[in-house]
């Protein structure tokens, strides 16, 4: 029988054994001495909804913010409505069609120019208008015929009258200005000693838990004062000067009424009268 067959048949043997061999050592653990081989760690992940919610940030809404903030912000949220109830009137109060309503103005001049109204008629038109402009002219008209200062000086009177009405209110909004940020200033000082409180009784310090309901409280109440104040303060000028617009126009109207209804201009206009008359004849 040749050698290398037979060679050749015996290593396939033992590479068949080796292999056998090899494969019953991993399915009992290995043998005598051969540690087994350790299953791979099983690895929890967390499901995307949990982990969705342990990153979101918690809202809060108005009505928690204002809790937070304590007693004071009660008497800073009157204030805000109270702010907002004035702006709305005054905005209606102090428009110029109202105040100084150019057709009436313009008619009522044109009349008293053309000699069309007498003393009487005149007052009557004021009187049934009742807009600011009609209280200046009707005391105005009381002097009619008078020397131009003294129609000037009743103007004058009439106008000051007119003028507080057109100012009322506005010292609420300057009020409301000067107020809410010394409650937010209060607000806050409240808070920061409530949180000084907690670190002496509670000990409290290194816990920003037990600190935060008072430093919360100092910030919010600041922010509330100024939130207040601040359009208070911009709606307080604004409507300022909108009166001293509207009192320098009925005074500029108030003029042309003294150039029409004093003594010095009636003299005049008669003697136009004469003269033009005269010429005619």
């Amino acid at each position: 029988m040749p050698l290398v067959p037979l060679i050749r048949r015996g290593a396939l043997a033992v590479a068949i054994s080796a292999a056998l061999a090899t494969a019953a050592i991993a399915q009992t653990g290995g043998g005598p001495g051969v540690a087994p081989m350790a299953p791979p760690p099983e690895v929890n992940l967390p499901a995307p909804d949990a982990a969705a919610e342990e990153g979101a940030i918690r809202m809060k809404n108005l009505l928690d913010v204002v809790r937070e903030g304590g007693i004071l912000m009660i008497p800073i949220g009157l204030c805000s409505f109270l702010l907002c109830v004035v702006v709305f009137e005054r905005t209606i109060m102090l428009r110029r069609g109202r105040v100084v309503p150019r057709p009436f103005v313009k008619r009522f001049l044109q009349q008293l120019g053309e000699g069309e109204l007498d003393r009487e008629q005149a007052r009557e038109l004021c009187e049934k208008n009742r807009s600011p402009v009609s209280v200046v002219f009707a005391g105005a008209v009381r002097k009619w015929g008078r020397p131009s200062v003294e129609v000037e000086q009743a103007i004058i009177d009439a106008g000051e009258r007119v003028t507080n009405g057109l100012r009322r209110y506005l010292r609420v909004m300057n009020g409301i200005a000067t107020v809410t940020p010394l409650l937010g200033l209060l607000g806050t000082v409240v808070g920061m000693i409530q949180s000084f409180n907690a670190i002496a009784v509670a000990d409290a310090m290194g816990r920003p838990e037990a600190l935060a309901e008072g430093i919360s409280q100092a910030l919010l109440t600041t922010a509330a004062g100024l939130t207040v104040a601040i359009p208070a303060l911009i709606a307080y000028l604004f409507f300022v000067s909108r009166v001293d617009r509207l009192v320098i126009e009925i005074d500029a109207v108030g003029q042309e009424l003294v150039d029409v209804i004093s003594a010095e201009a009636q003299s005049e206009r008669t003697s136009r009268t004469k003269k033009s008359r005269g010429n005619a004849a």
